[in-house]
């Protein structure tokens, strides 16, 4: 019966491509989805506003959705304008072996 041996290659380590960041373009994509949302959402308060204070509701309910419609566009802003930190650590230059001058006498 012959059993398999798993050996470790001694040498630099490789950086994994599960550590890789998300790319810029899916990071920007992301931004704009939350800022979109977040301005439709925005949007929908301040018809409900109107529509409430027309038809006579409490004043604190049209005012609440008055308020927020006023404050949401500042939420979208700093949230679309808020990079993701890379977290430290995360990946690491990876340094090819030295063997210079044993290739070049090959």
């Amino acid at each position: 019966m012959s059993r398999l041996h798993h050996t470790r290659h001694a040498g630099p380590p490789v950086q994994s491509v599960t550590s890789v960041p998300e790319s810029l373009a899916d990071e920007q994509a992301a931004r704009i989805r939350r800022y979109l949302v977040t301005m439709g959402i925005r949007t929908v308060c301040f018809i409900a506003a109107v529509a409430t204070g027309m038809a006579g509701a409490p004043a604190w309910v049209w005012g609440s959705l008055a308020v927020a419609a006023m404050v949401l566009p500042y939420f979208a802003v700093v949230m679309a304008n808020a990079v993701r930190s890379r977290p430290s650590g995360s990946s690491a230059t990876v340094t090819p072996p030295d063997h210079g001058p044993e290739q070049l006498g090959r």
